[in-house]
């Protein structure tokens, strides 16, 4: 057996290809648990404009937060 052959060309099976949201999917996952885990007390949102805070507010209170 030569090294130069990985193993799967010797019996034809093809390498499985996986689609790019099976990647994104479970990172896009992680960092929303990230960011829903961070308490509301370490968060710098104070210099984000009106429109983003009361966007986050209602993310924090849907999740269940209770900002």
């Amino acid at each position: 057996m030569s090294a130069a052959h990985p193993r799967h060309a010797e019996n034809g099976a093809r390498p499985v290809r996986l689609p790019w949201w099976a990647v994104a999917l479970p990172v896009v996952s992680f960092v929303t648990l990230l960011f829903v885990m961070t308490p509301a007390a370490e968060a710098r949102a104070a210099d984000a404009p009106p429109a983003v805070l009361s966007v986050l507010h209602l993310l924090a209170r849907l999740v269940g937060a209770g900002v």
